[in-house]
Order: structure tokens, then sequence, then C-alpha cells
């Protein structure tokens, strides 16, 4: 079993930077892919960055690309996704997950998820 808590979420005015966290309980982290996804008012849940148990590859959604960083400590038991240059659009609740397979952008494939961080981006 794996617990995962979000933070960093809050309000910010487009252009801006925030940081997320999550932080990770129970059995060792190193052992999990992790992703980060979002879901906005009214929208599915979508992928936004995942990162492989070793931290060496890392993948993003278009969305994302050259403006969101998605990094781990395995030592600390952290997962942190640094969004920068952010837009009203990337607004929504921000959840951390745990996937024991394989780096996947499919929400469906992780086994565990947080409670989620809200992120809104004003313009």
């Amino acid at each position: 079993q794996v617990q995962l808590v979000e933070s960093g979420g809050g309000l910010v005015q487009a252009g801006g930077s925030l940081r997320l966290s999550c932080a990770a309980s129970g059995r060792t982290l190193s052992s999990y892919v992790m992703g980060w996804f979002r879901q906005a008012p009214g929208k599915d849940r979508e992928f936004v960055a995942g990162i492989t148990w070793s931290g060496g590859v890392t993948t993003y959604a278009e969305s994302v690309k050259g403006r969101f960083l998605i990094s781990r400590d395995n030592v600390k038991k952290m997962v942190y996704l640094q969004m920068n240059n952010l837009k009203p659009e990337d607004t929504g609740v921000y959840y951390c997950a745990a996937n024991y397979l394989k780096l996947t952008q499919v929400a469906g494939a992780y086994d565990y998820w947080g409670q989620g961080t809200q992120v809104t981006v004003s313009s």
C-alpha cells in the first residue's frame, strides 16, 4: 500500500509559477512509477506528467511541455511538479498517482491516488 498526499496548490496569476509536492508513505516509493494528473470542472481527468522509478525517464502532456517539470526524491519519498508560465487552462485539481508497472498516460493503470490539490490560474 502507498498513501499519497499532495500540497502546494493555490491561486496564481497567469504567467506565475507553483510547485506541487506529493508525499508518499507506506511501501518504498522507488518501486513505483509516479504520475501527475489534473481534472478541470466538467472534464475528464487528464495526464500531466510522469516519471520512472529511477527518475531517468520523464514524459509530459503536449500542453505542458517546456513549462512543467516533474522530479522525485526516493529517499525523501517525495515527487514534485514545478509549474511555470501557468495559463488559465491549467486550472484544476491536481492528483499524484503511483503505478507499479510502467510509465503510462492512462489513468486506469495507476493503483494509488492522492486526494488532490486545487490549482487556480487567473487571467
